[in-house]
């Protein structure tokens, strides 16, 4: 995957709001790949969300009603095939398990859409 950063503001650069620190980023993904090695831990050929085949998707992307309607609406509005649905899931997947949630909800779809438009802008 491949995000665009845009450039900060000299207002967002120089704001007293403290950002969140390296070491609370890498405690995040830290946290979220036990959260992965513990889910597939009965997986032969799965050790993270990415490796995933659709057959787990409906297993281990379970979403609430609010986020399945939003995916339904952008793969309708978006006309998304299934392979971007896949990609979409489990890029949602690992959002929640960055926010410590075991269902996927209506933000982690709305973040992992983002991206997805983000990087098929950049390449397209």
């Amino acid at each position: 995957m491949h995000i665009e950063v845009p450039r900060l503001k000299f207002t967002e650069m120089t704001t007293d709001m403290p950002a969140e620190s390296s070491t609370a980023v890498r405690d995040r993904v830290n946290q979220a790949r036990i959260i992965q090695q513990g889910r597939f831990q009965k997986e032969k050929q799965i050790h993270c969300n990415a490796h995933m085949q659709s057959k787990h998707l409906k297993k281990y992307c379970q979403l609430t009603a609010e986020s399945q309607e939003m995916l339904k609406n952008a793969m309708n509005k978006l006309n998304l095939s299934a392979r971007a649905y896949d990609r979409i899931l489990k890029v949602a997947r690992t959002i929640g398990d960055l926010d410590n949630h075991p269902q996927i909800q209506s933000q982690h779809i709305a973040e992992a859409l983002q991206y997805r438009s983000l990087d098929k802008n950049l390449f397209a």
